[in-house]
């Protein structure tokens, strides 16, 4: 047994190092027919994964067996395959290829799935017949909002025109970055540029509510940068609207809501906020084959919902308290700290006897409170 496994150790031993004995380093340079350095071309050994690329200059380096075959490829160059044959230097001149690039065209997608794992691109398709029944949201930015991950839209409110134009967004970007298409054809923005800190700011967007809910067969949304086909104003994304086409077909909607909390009417109670929404829609052909028209109707009424109701009662914290006691005496306890960056001998002794003396008086401070401020030794104590 002993014997076997000292022979077997040799034997791996002197493999080993025949096996290391043929490997070479092999370097060279890789030009193209004008003789100019090609940097990037792949060198690979025939037969195997190893394989390197040439620098800037056109030089590579690789490890090789002397019998091994080097293969260079390049794009736009003819494959070549060169033998070592024991060199440890070689020089390669690439040809032309014979075929040529084709241009390439990058391209805004469109994709009847819901899912994405066939698109180049991530593409949201939203059935709005669906959405329907799975929500009461009434309203495009808020059907948006609900179901696709990539787009926001909030409500404003005190913000100027901003409160009845909603800004929509993709990826966070600005809403002016956002291109709306109807059938595929461009939807004009507003005239109204967002202000007062609201998204957007500086930007003008697409109104997306002056487009009728009920009247949106599917939406489209790349969110993705589609500017290589549409321009600039797509770089947050595409959002495209299929109106629908139905014909000789009345559909009716109607939608009614309400908040109901105590914080209603200013804190009065009841409900606030109502909401009413009515749509129709018909189409009817024209005559000629695939001619039609389709029209939907769509009223809305929104009520406020408001929660600023009127606070009775004080508000005071203790230093408030402190202050109107000594405000009522005629002493202005604030203009006490403006000499605080270069105080006077006795200055902090004055001001904590000030606020210690009008403290007193507050009548429902308990005596724990009045003692910890008359034992405080700084303001910072108090």
């Amino acid at each position: 047994m002993k014997q076997r496994i000292i022979y077997s150790v040799v034997t791996t031993l002197i493999l080993g190092f025949f096996t290391s004995f043929a490997q070479m380093k092999v370097t060279g340079s890789v030009n193209a027919k004008d003789g100019s350095a090609l940097p990037g071309v792949n060198v690979t050994i025939k037969g195997t994964t190893k394989s390197t690329q040439t620098g800037f200059d056109g030089n590579f380096s690789i490890d090789a067996s002397e019998k091994s075959i080097l293969v260079l490829s390049f794009i736009g160059f003819e494959t070549k395959e060169i033998n070592v044959n024991g060199r440890s230097n070689i020089s390669v001149t690439m040809q032309d290829g014979d075929t040529t690039l084709q241009e390439v065209v990058l391209i805004g997608s469109r994709n009847p799935k819901r899912t994405v794992t066939e698109s180049t691109v991530p593409i949201d398709v939203i059935n709005m017949k669906e959405i329907a029944s799975q929500g009461a949201q009434t309203n495009l930015n808020q059907i948006l909002n609900m179901v696709a991950p990539s787009f926001t839209s909030n409500t404003q409110t005190v913000a100027d025109g901003t409160d009845h134009i909603d800004p929509a967004q993709l990826r966070g970007l600005g809403p002016d970055q956002v291109l709306v298409l109807l059938n595929g054809k461009r939807r004009h923005t507003s005239s109204l540029v967002n202000i007062n800190g609201t998204p957007g700011r500086g930007a003008v967007g697409t109104d997306l509510n002056a487009i009728p809910a009920f009247a949106i067969e599917k939406i489209e949304v790349l969110r993705d940068g589609a500017s290589a086909q549409y321009g600039s104003d797509a770089i947050a994304g595409v959002i495209n609207i299929n109106m629908k086409k139905d014909t000789k077909k009345l559909e009716v909607n109607m939608f009614a809501g309400s908040h109901f909390s105590k914080g209603a009417n200013d804190f009065n109670g009841g409900n606030d906020g109502n909401n009413f929404q009515f749509d129709l829609n018909y189409g009817t052909n024209l005559g000629k084959e695939k001619s039609f028209i389709n029209v939907t109707a769509s009223a809305q009424f929104r009520g406020y919902t408001s929660r600023a109701g009127e606070v009775t009662g004080n508000l005071y914290n203790r230093y408030n308290a402190v202050e109107e006691r000594a405000r009522r005496a005629g002493v202005n306890i604030n203009t006490l700290y403006g000499n605080t960056l270069n105080p006077t001998p006795g200055f902090y002794n004055g001001l904590l006897n000030t606020i210690n003396n009008y403290a007193q008086t507050v009548i429902y401070f308990d005596a724990a409170t009045k003692t910890a401020i008359q034992a405080a030794a700084t303001s910072g104590n108090l």
